[in-house]
């Protein structure tokens, strides 16, 4: 009923920023298209340590970014030239395709009041065909994420398509991403119809199979199995998957099919020849002084930054 359980590890995204990371892993580098999981907070830093948790101006190609946060709000700017703070509730979806520079500031203070920054990014590769697409930035406003609701359960579905909610985000691949909260002793299944199918658990406790599980642990479930999921606390669960793409490299932040691709974007990178974003262009985050090759989706590869 379930292939792997995914324990939380600590990265750093920046100097003052630690997050919970959950994929790549060393035994399971993706979920469907999902290539990639971060969870950042509740962040508690003092007001004057804002800007510690700043992440430069950083590269990516062969990807989708896809930022959501459950508090907070975060700055984003490109090489586009897209300016666009993210708040609670609404999707920040960025397709690097061929290439693309982007920051993420914490300029507000009102942002940390009360410990409330919190926020989940997840990368999605693209197809073979979509690797070499122009690069795109699209904000999708809470209004366009249908929400479901019965007793014990609430949901938002972010992209994709499960339990027969569909959105217009735009995606690459079969797929689906899913907020979930669930009240106290709810049962509840996984959506039909995507060969991979994994749980998050961002928030309290829950039961699959007499076994429980807590928050910072991904569930990646059997394909063609039906795990019933009881809600042992108030529980908020990211639920993710879809389609595999076939094997993919990963480096730092550039996924492709092809090892050489990503040899180019290194050099493109060290060389200044991808573009920072206009209106954020005095300092970036350096290519790492790491010797090692591109590692494939089925092997261990160095530790990415959002």
């Amino acid at each position: 009923m379930l292939d792997l359980v995914i324990n939380a590890r600590q990265a750093s995204i920046s100097a003052g920023f630690d997050v919970k990371r959950i994929l790549p892993f060393r035994e399971r580098r993706m979920v469907g298209p999902f290539i990639f999981m971060d969870h950042a907070g509740p962040v508690r830093v003092p007001a004057t340590q804002l800007q510690s948790l700043d992440v430069l101006p950083h590269p990516h190609i062969g990807l989708s970014t896809v930022s959501y946060l459950f508090g907070g709000q975060v700055m984003h700017r490109d090489s586009l030239g897209v300016e666009q703070i993210i708040r609670p509730g609404e999707v920040n979806w960025m397709t690097a395709g061929s290439g693309i520079a982007h920051s993420e500031r914490f300029e507000d203070p009102a942002t940390l009041a009360g410990g409330q920054l919190e926020m989940i990014q997840t990368w999605v590769a693209l197809p073979e065909a979509d690797e070499e697409t122009a690069p795109t930035f699209t904000n999708y406003q809470p209004h366009e994420l249908p929400i479901f609701t019965e007793p014990g359960v609430w949901m938002r579905l972010i992209a994709g398509d499960a339990y027969g909610l569909r959105n217009g985000v735009q995606t690459h691949s079969p797929l689906f991403y899913l907020h979930v909260v669930l009240q106290p002793g709810t049962r509840f299944g996984l959506p039909q119809g995507h060969p991979e199918r994994g749980a998050y658990v961002a928030k309290g406790q829950i039961e699959v199979a007499g076994h429980f599980y807590s928050a910072g642990q991904l569930l990646v479930f059997t394909p063609g199995q039906d795990p019933v999921i009881i809600a042992r606390e108030t529980t908020t669960l990211m639920l993710l998957g879809g389609e595999q793409l076939g094997p993919r490299f990963i480096w730092w932040n550039f996924v492709s099919s092809r090892k050489e691709r990503i040899e180019q974007a290194k050099a493109d990178w060290a060389a200044g020849r991808i573009a920072l974003p206009p209106t954020d262009n005095h300092e970036f985050i350096p290519l790492p002084q790491d010797k090692s090759r591109p590692a494939s989706s089925a092997s261990a590869a160095p530790e990415p930054l959002s």
